[in-house]
């Protein structure tokens, strides 16, 4: 999640870490979202939402046309936002044992 494959995000408020996630470079024209993290106090605020969208918007400045991520099913808020903002599910990509769900999104 590093220069120049990736990025990491964090916002602030009032000087506090408020939410953050990152978005490195899987191969060519594939990234994946990764750490995506709203503190409990400022959810329900949309914020999750605009950082998926800046996170998007940086895969897209590293040549990517779609991206990935994971998340599990004790997540129910990250499922429903995810599938509300045209990720489609997909067959485990990772291996990764703690997801339940695997996700993909065309970038136009």
């Amino acid at each position: 999640m590093e220069p120049p494959g990736g990025a990491f995000l964090l916002a602030e408020e009032d000087g506090e870490p408020i939410a953050c996630g990152g978005v490195r470079t899987l191969a060519p024209g594939l990234g994946e979202v990764k750490r995506m993290y709203v503190v409990p106090a400022a959810r329900r605020r949309g914020l999750a939402r605009l950082l998926l969208s800046e996170l998007e918007g940086v895969a897209r400045s590293l040549g990517h046309d779609r991206v990935r991520l994971d998340t599990s099913a004790v997540q129910p808020e990250a499922l429903a936002l995810y599938r509300a903002t045209g990720y489609v599910e997909i067959p485990d990509y990772n291996g990764n044992p703690f997801a339940t769900h695997w996700f993909q999104k065309p970038l136009g």
